[in-house]
């Protein structure tokens, strides 16, 4: 891996915090990701299942965790199943990890080969009462593809059908929505990268300079960084791209006069920061980008003051919404007979903001976390208003990652990345 090796401290605090939830006489099973194929013998680059991660650190594929907490035999309260090397492998692809190795990530001390996995998980499902199973229930999700957990699953239940069944989920949302001193130093990390790349365009852009350069500037930076690049796929939009949500084609030339929409942030030890800047391609806004800027980031600055310990999801987009349509009524977008015959069910100022504020951001961009549960302490989420207004040939989208504090203000992590028009047309000109 190209990040520094994390204190196995933080895995051993996510165990004992998912244990304490479990029922008793309970166990659970998390597994890797699969390598997925593209075609003939080329595969995607492989990324770790999140969950295991959280829980062990191995950033291995074909591993799996089993924590049994009421287990009777002690050393089986906490199992780590890993592929064995071999000479061939260590050839082809690079050692895998050795037993030793594993401990010292994730401070689990029984380590077994995978081809054991059956005889050890017949002996320990024989002493569990219930089995938790691992299933994806973010808000967002939308998977068609089969994963190894969903195969693991399916053989677990028809193996073992008399066993009691319990789901992971609910337990790690909450847990992974509250981030530990160390996960908020990664994420940290990963905002660091994202300004260094973001201050590298600010002194390459100029009209003629096309989206996927950008791209590549970005990948650039991030990579010497010890990232293994984009969190997300980057949104580098310009002109009236910027008013496609989720344009991610990067393929057009940056014009003169033209605004560039940047939705592009690094990944750090697989935990994610998420920016969003704009900025003017011949390195001067006009005044009416000015205002519309301005109306962006005045928005931005107010509704993170929100972002306290206690605040409820509805009642903070709520209140988005009333600061939105004051600026868009400023701006002129709208006037009050658009509000006063606007339908409750979509404001009028959704035309020009139809997206969330915030959302929840750690080991995922779009990370765990439930929606209906009051917001705490040491959560870190997005905050990114935005104006779209395809007329006038540009949108624009200001976005810093906070962490809720428990008392007074969020903490900006993204307060070194330049974000005020002066700032970012003096190091465009200088």
């Amino acid at each position: 891996m190209k990040y520094h090796k994390i204190d196995n401290s933080l895995f051993i605090k996510n165990r004992k915090g998912f244990t304490s939830n479990m029922k008793p006489n309970s166990l659970a099973v998390f597994n890797s990701n699969d390598i997925y194929p593209i075609s003939a013998d080329s595969t995607m680059p492989f990324q770790q299942h999140r969950d295991i991660f959280y829980l062990s650190g191995i950033d291995q594929e074909e591993s799996i965790l089993v924590l049994f907490p009421d287990c009777p035999k002690e050393k089986h309260r906490e199992i780590l199943f890993l592929k064995e090397t071999n000479e061939h492998i260590a050839i082809w692809e690079g050692e895998k990890l050795t037993k030793e190795r594993a401990f010292e990530i994730s401070g689990v001390k029984t380590v077994y080969w995978l081809q054991d996995m059956e005889k050890i998980m017949f002996e320990i499902m024989t002493q569990c009462d219930t089995v938790y199973i691992n299933t994806n229930e973010h808000y967002r999700a939308n998977v068609e593809t089969e994963t190894r957990e969903d195969r693991f699953t399916k053989w677990l239940k028809d193996k073992y059908p008399a066993h009691a069944v319990a789901k992971s989920n609910p337990i790690l949302q909450r847990l992974r929505s509250v981030k530990d001193p160390i996960e908020i130093a990664l994420i940290q990390e990963a905002c660091d990268i994202t300004e260094k790349g973001f201050r590298r365009i600010l002194n390459f852009l100029k009209p003629g300079v096309w989206e996927y350069e950008i791209e590549a500037e970005f990948m650039h930076e991030f990579l010497r960084n010890r990232s293994k690049g984009f969190a997300y796929t980057p949104i580098i939009a310009s002109g009236n791209n910027a008013n496609v949500l989720h344009y991610v084609d990067n393929n057009q030339q940056c014009k003169a006069g033209d605004l560039l929409l940047l939705d592009t942030a690094a990944e750090y030890a697989n935990y994610s920061s998420d920016m969003t800047r704009t900025i003017p391609v011949s390195g001067r806004f006009t005044n009416r980008q000015k205002d519309v800027y301005n109306a962006v980031n005045r928005i931005k600055n107010e509704v993170t003051k929100l972002l306290i310990p206690g605040t409820d999801w509805g009642e903070y987009h709520a209140e988005v919404g009333k600061m939105m349509t004051s600026e868009l009524l400023g701006l002129g977008l709208l006037d009050k007979a658009d509000v006063q015959n606007e339908n409750p069910d979509w404001p009028a100022y959704k035309k020009y903001f139809m997206h969330g504020t915030s959302h929840h951001m750690g080991l995922d961009t779009h990370d765990y976390g439930i929606l209906t549960d009051p917001m705490q302490a040491n959560m870190v989420f997005t905050v990114e208003p935005a104006i779209y207004i395809p007329d006038e040939g540009f949108g624009i989208r200001l976005e810093d990652d906070v962490v809720i504090q428990e008392n007074g203000e969020p903490f900006n992590l993204m307060r070194n990345i330049p974000i005020e028009i002066e700032e970012i047309e003096d190091i465009m000109n200088s």
